[in-house]
């Protein structure tokens, strides 16, 4: 049965989830029609670039939510209410680690190569706004940079190991303990 999609964004929150689940190479096009319901048609009047432009659209769809949700309030908002969001945010959306993060995935196959500046724009934001909050927060400047990249690490491999392990329940200690590291290190 062929579904109705009425916005663009409808049809990016499908192909999304399509490519969470199968990769990008793995994501053909009857893959996608056939698990989005979507027809060939209403995904090529949505995405005239085909596979390319989906990626790219929801690479882009995902980066501007994270922007919104995250980037900002940490780089606007007083810095420990910010860090306090960010871990909020950070569980919800992953929905507690069952939730592959896209663009990681993305920067781990061959996909990397094609869309590299998106991908590496997605993680220098998420480090960038992260250290400034904590410098804003009085972390000296060499330890804030260091805690920022370990905190999206962390995200990033607690991501992979609760879903290589089946225990989303990693996702949940590993937030808890870098949570803890960056209040410590807040005062």
């Amino acid at each position: 049965m062929v579904r109705s999609v009425f916005e663009k964004s409808d049809a990016i929150a499908l192909v999304a989830e399509v490519y969470r689940e199968l990769g990008y190479e793995g994501a053909s096009m009857s893959e996608i029609t056939a698990r989005t319901k979507l027809s060939k048609g209403s995904l090529y009047h949505f995405f005239p670039g085909g596979k390319e432009q989906m990626a790219a659209e929801v690479m882009a769809n995902i980066d501007a939510w994270f922007v919104m949700e995250m980037f900002r309030p940490l780089e606007e908002e007083e810095p420990r209410a910010a860090i306090a969001r960010m871990w909020e945010t950070t569980d919800s959306y992953f929905r507690s680690g069952h939730r592959v993060c896209l663009i990681g995935a993305f920067a781990l196959d061959e996909t990397r190569d094609r869309f590299s500046t998106a991908i590496r724009g997605y993680f220098h934001h998420w480090i960038e706004a992260l250290c400034g909050a904590l410098l804003r927060g009085g972390v000296p400047s060499t330890e804030a940079k260091m805690l920022a990249e370990e905190a999206v690490i962390g995200i990033q491999g607690a991501l992979t190991l609760a879903r290589a392990l089946e225990d989303e329940t990693v996702f949940g200690r590993t937030l808890a303990r870098l949570k803890h590291r960056l209040e410590t290190a807040l005062g």
